[in-house]
């Protein structure tokens, strides 16, 4: 079992940034990827962005390149998103997720934190 909290949401102007963290617990040798996906009202749900938590080999939302950077702090089971130039369609419930699998497939999500950007 893997357990994930996120923090770090909230509301920001339009152009502001936001660091959102997630912070693993439990079985977390077990992990080969983080996650952050993200979820709109009326939206599916769109992966953000991806480390491999091993070597920080990083993946990006065509949406989110060059505003996001994700980075990991092994040392403390810590995964962050840098948000810079937030626009308000990066409004959404922020999720963190962890792939045990090693296939990208997410069993273990966290709760969600909320961002919002006005206009």
């Amino acid at each position: 079992q893997v357990q994930l909290v996120e923090s770090g949401g909230g509301l920001v102007q339009a152009g502001g940034s936001l660091r959102l963290s997630c912070a693993a617990s439990g079985r977390t040798f077990s992990i080969y990827y983080l996650g952050w996906y993200r979820q709109a009202p009326g939206k599916g749900r769109e992966n953000v962005a991806r480390i491999n938590w091993s070597v920080g080999s990083t993946y990006y939302a065509d949406s989110v390149k060059g505003r996001f950077t994700i980075s990991r702090d092994k040392a403390n089971n810590t995964m962050y998103l840098q948000m810079n130039s937030l626009k308000p369609e990066d409004t959404a419930v922020y999720y963190c997720a962890a792939d045990t699998t090693g296939r990208l497939q997410y069993p273990y999500w966290g709760q969600g934190t909320q961002v919002t950007v006005s206009s």
